[in-house]
């Protein structure tokens, strides 16, 4: 697993984003440039006077863009090298926000987020995982934070482009349960769960057809 690092960088006038992807080689092209042992791709933004103060990144660069820009360089890093780039996380926590409806929480507790669909709103911790061969067995989510608080748990499964094709939702009981053996001990220390797993004890909640989906017995809000 390799990380990838984004940052905006101030060019003379000109605002940019800096996407730098180590130990892959890119062609050299007019919109792409290279450091020595960091290659990177720039994207030029919008220019800024110098006798005016650089307005906020989230104004001349959106974040939906970032993160588009996050999967092609993911996609096209794994198709050069074989490897994964860790950016499942952010981009879950992001396509599980926008198209849920969530509300983004940073640093509280166990949950990423809050789900307003809900009286009171559900404390949602998102888990990502990308998907490049479903004939794979063993493809594990990450470590879910079993003594933390929050309400339900949202799987943001993507394809090989890091675009997401469904989300899976399991209660807290449910998670918990899956985790025990009969006996009630924990089966993982860790609190891991295959994919598979948690297939079986989640149930769907988006797809790229229907949208968000409620279950109109037991989840539909009032």
């Amino acid at each position: 697993m390799v990380c990838l690092n984004i940052d905006l960088a101030l060019n003379k006038n000109l605002r940019v984003l800096r996407v730098s992807v180590p130990s892959v080689f890119f062609p050299e092209t007019p919109d792409k440039w290279h450091h020595p042992g960091e290659p990177s791709y720039t994207v030029p933004m919008a220019e800024t006077k110098p006798d005016n103060p650089a307005p906020d990144a989230a104004d001349v660069y959106s974040v939906d863009r970032l993160i588009s820009e996050t999967r092609r360089l993911a996609a096209e890093y794994r198709k050069a090298t074989g490897k994964s780039l860790a950016v499942s996380a952010e981009i879950a926590r992001h396509d599980a926000c926008r198209l849920l409806g969530l509300e983004p929480v940073d640093g509280v507790g166990g949950h990423d987020a809050l789900d307003p669909a809900f009286t009171p709103p559900r404390r949602v911790q998102i888990k990502g995982r990308a998907i490049f061969d479903e004939s794979k067995p063993g493809q594990r989510i990450g470590q879910l934070k079993l003594d933390q608080e929050w309400d339900v748990v949202m799987l943001v499964l993507m394809d090989e482009a890091f675009e997401t094709t469904e989300i899976l939702e399991a209660d807290r009981e449910e998670v918990i349960d899956a985790l025990q053996d009969s006996e009630g001990r924990p089966r993982s220390k860790r609190g891991a769960m295959s994919v598979a797993r948690f297939r079986r004890i989640g149930r769907l909640v988006w797809t790229p057809q229907e949208g968000r989906i409620f279950d109109e017995i037991t989840d539909y809000p009032a």
